[in-house]
């Protein structure tokens, strides 16, 4: 199947963020989409595709571990990266417990970034 890469997905609803991710993903070969909010996300047909996400933790309507606990209600397990501008050690604890593989305080460095991607594809291909 020429689509059946994993693609890389990036929630994140300032938008210059998303689109930053999503190149520095693509310039590593990776596919890779940006979407504004996890509803946008939840509608995309890259849903069944995604072998990653990366989802910021303050957005407005849903933030990110939000997300991350209503892909896992709906039995979509999907290696989650959650970024955020405004770490706490009670968010951290929080994401970890409900099974974040990374949590990552803005501005990260690009090669922590890719390595919980590379993380999260790895865990992806031993299920």
């Amino acid at each position: 199947m020429p689509n059946s890469r994993p693609i890389v997905a990036i929630v994140d609803d300032d938008e210059a963020v998303g689109n930053a991710i999503e190149v520095l993903m693509r310039s590593m070969g990776l596919l890779a989409r940006a979407f504004l909010s996890g509803e946008e996300f939840l509608r995309s047909p890259e849903l069944i595709r995604t072998g990653c996400l990366i989802v910021d933790f303050d957005m407005p309507k849903m933030n990110g571990l939000d997300l991350h606990s209503k892909l896992s209600r709906l039995g979509k397990e999907i290696p989650t990266v959650l970024i955020t501008a405004y770490p706490s050690d009670d968010i951290r604890a929080r994401a970890l417990e409900a099974g974040v593989i990374c949590y990552l305080p803005k501005p990260f460095n690009e090669s922590d970034l890719l390595n919980c991607i590379q993380s999260a594809l790895d865990l992806r291909k031993s299920k």
